[in-house]
């Protein structure tokens, strides 16, 4: 149903291509699975195999990509691709434009010229197998990341294609909403559907793959059953988050050392009528690791959006390195606090890489703000994309990027909302190493995570919240 012949393709500015000379045929009814480190190409290969590059980017091209039979570059447009293939970016809210999760879903089952009949009894079948129902009549922009990424899914169901491209499907999904997510893809195979999808989790999905392809550097490093791959030890490191003796590596300053760095008193928080956060009460002291866990819409950013003055309490306080953060500018408070969003690219506006670090840097009025940037940048490995515009780097290299900005600000707390989302096994590693460094200097690391094995090995207390509550506040063991 689709195939790509010797594809290859460069963004402007683009120093390599993000995909190079790969070639693929997805069969009627097959499940493809394409994993690799950040920077590999999957994203850009969903893109190619949608049709998209064809039609909205003007980077260098060259290759074939057919589509149920027909070169992708012959269809009209985009809409006219999108009666064959629905995809689901690995940025939901790039996809969500109306006031409601109803509306949205609504408005790609009203494209089918279904019966007002056929439309409510999809409308109610897309909403019980996403979990939506409670939330229907939700502005997206009041969901969690988790809760926006079923809604995008929701949409794309309701276009009803016979080929589903999904890139990243379940990176801010809990456990629950994941397994969620393989149920619908399961029964969507089960009837006949084509599913292409990019993902670190293969052992949720081990059910559904029929092939999996290990992509490295813009090419196919492997591709074959996932029985023949899983057992490679360089692919078992991709698909596998190894954690182990982190703590130990990098032995935190004793916690509890002085007052606490940020103090939270009986907050409470609604949007619009809706509560989120309901007597919440927490100290963070200076050399703790704390990670926040709980299920998707549990509170867990609501909460950490206070830290920062991005959000004021209805009720209740909450105090920042001293300052009553209600009152403090956000400017202000950034010199004490730096918050990495659960999406990156909600952080970025300049032209390139380089320029979007040293923004920060500026701002505060940093010392040796070069030494800063390059060091940062090598932090985070990103020193060889400088020069590049930042929303032409991979899902997983943006995140590093958000991380590289606040890490240049040098703030005495950072707080990450998913911090390893998009990231592969052993740049999660990576990114917790970075984070118990700046922990064993003596910050505060605040980190908001579904992954309770990376909490459990790699923060020294575990925080959970359940309905925008703290229901337990301990102590991990070395």
């Amino acid at each position: 149903m689709i195939t790509l012949e010797n594809v290859s393709y460069r963004y402007q500015r683009g120093e390599r291509d993000a995909v190079s000379d790969v070639s693929l045929a997805v069969a009627p009814g097959e499940c493809i699975m394409v994993t690799g480190p950040s920077g590999a190409g999957k994203t850009t290969l969903c893109m190619a195999a949608s049709g998209i590059l064809e039609h909205e980017f003007e980077g260098e091209k060259s290759g074939r990509v057919t589509i149920n039979g027909r070169d992708a570059k012959d269809y009209p447009g985009l809409p006219e691709i999108a009666a064959h293939v629905s995809l689901v970016f690995d940025d939901p809210e790039a996809q969500l434009i109306f006031t409601t999760v109803e509306e949205e879903i609504l408005s790609a089952l009203e494209r089918r010229g279904l019966s007002p009949a056929e439309i409510e009894e999809r409308l109610s079948s897309i909403l019980e197998i996403t979990r939506l129902g409670t939330l229907k009549d939700r502005p997206p922009y009041a969901l969690s990341g988790g809760q926006k990424q079923r809604v995008a899914l929701a949409a794309a169901l309701a276009l009803g294609t016979d080929i589903v491209i999904l890139d990243e499907p379940t990176a801010e999904l809990d456990e629950e909403g994941t397994a969620g997510i393989v149920s619908v893809l399961l029964d969507l195979k089960a009837h006949g559907k084509t599913i292409l999808l990019t993902e670190h989790k293969y052992s949720h999905f081990r059910d559904l793959v029929d092939r999996l392809v290990v992509m490295e550097g813009g090419r196919f490093r492997a591709i074959g059953p996932p029985s023949s791959l899983v057992d490679d030890r360089s692919v078992a490191e991709i698909l596998v988050p190894d954690f182990s003796g982190i703590r130990r590596m990098f032995p935190a300053q004793s916690a509890n050392a002085g007052d606490p760095v940020i103090s939270v008193r009986d907050l409470d928080y609604l949007y619009g009528d809706v509560p989120a956060l309901a007597g919440v009460s927490l100290d963070i002291c200076p050399g703790e690791f704390v990670a926040i866990v709980g299920e998707n819409g549990s509170g867990k950013t609501t909460l950490i959006k206070h830290f920062i003055g991005l959000l004021h309490a209805a009720r209740g306080s909450v105090t920042v390195d001293g300052k009553d953060a209600k009152a403090t500018p956000v400017s202000e408070l950034a010199h004490s606090v730096g918050l990495v969003f659960q999406n990156p690219d909600h952080m970025f506006f300049a032209d390139t890489v380089a320029e979007e670090v040293m923004f920060g840097i500026t701002n505060l009025g940093i010392p040796h703000p070069e030494e800063v940037l390059e060091k940062a940048l090598s932090r985070c490995r990103l020193s060889g994309a400088r020069d590049l515009y930042p929303r032409w780097l991979s899902r997983g290299e943006r995140q590093r990027l958000a991380i590289a900005c606040v890490l240049a600000m040098q703030p005495k707390v950072i707080v990450l909302d998913e911090p390893t989302t998009g990231l592969d096994g052993r740049e999660s590693r990576e990114v917790m190493e970075i984070l118990k460094h700046l922990q064993g200097e003596g910050r505060a690391v605040v980190m908001v995570t579904h992954n309770h094995q990376m909490a459990a090995e790699c923060a020294d207390r575990i925080v959970t919240m359940k309905a925008g509550r703290v229901v337990s506040d301990t102590r991990t063991v070395a």
